[in-house]
C-alpha cells in the first residue's frame, strides 16, 4: 500500500512538471523572451536595439509589465518577427523573407554547382564585399 502511495505521488509530480512545460511560452511575455533567446541576445543588447531600458525588458520577461501594441510593432519591425506569432503564438516566429525572381534564380543556379565551385563563389563574394566596404 505504501509503495502505491509513493508511485501515485511520483506520478502526480510528473503531471505537475508536464503542466509547467505546456504553459511555458504561452504568454506574449514569454514569446518576447523566446525572440530574444532565438536571436542570441542578452537583455541589455536586446533592449538597446529597441531603444528601451534593460529593466523594462526584464519586467516584460518576468511578466511584471504588460506587452503593448507599440512594443509588438517595434519587435516585429526591428527583428522581422511575425506580429501574429507574438500576439497569439500561431504561425512562425520570423516572417519569411521576400524573394524576388532574380534572387530565386541565383539560388537555383548556385544549387547546381559542385561544392568546390560553391566555395570558389563564396571566395568571390567575400572579395566583392571587402571592395564594397572600402568604398
Amino acid at each position: 500500500m505504501f509503495l502505491m502511495f509513493l508511485y501515485a505521488k511520483k506520478c502526480l509530480q510528473y503531471i505537475q512538471i508536464f503542466d509547467k512545460f505546456e504553459v511555458m511560452g504561452e504568454t506574449i511575455n514569454q514569446r518576447v523572451r523566446q525572440v530574444r533567446v532565438a536571436l542570441d541576445l542578452n537583455q541589455r543588447k536586446f533592449s538597446t536595439l529597441l531603444s528601451l531600458s534593460s529593466g523594462y525588458i526584464s519586467g516584460i520577461e518576468a511578466e511584471v509589465r504588460v506587452v503593448n501594441g507599440r512594443l509588438i510593432k517595434l519587435i516585429a519591425a526591428e527583428f522581422g518577427v511575425s506580429e501574429e506569432w507574438l500576439k497569439t503564438g500561431k504561425g512562425e516566429m520570423f516572417n519569411s523573407p521576400k524573394v524576388d525572381e532574380k534572387s530565386a534564380k541565383l539560388v537555383s543556379l548556385f544549387n547546381d554547382f559542385t561544392p568546390e565551385y560553391k566555395e570558389a563563389l563564396f571566395g568571390i563574394i567575400d572579395i566583392l564585399r571587402n571592395l564594397k566596404d572600402k568604398e
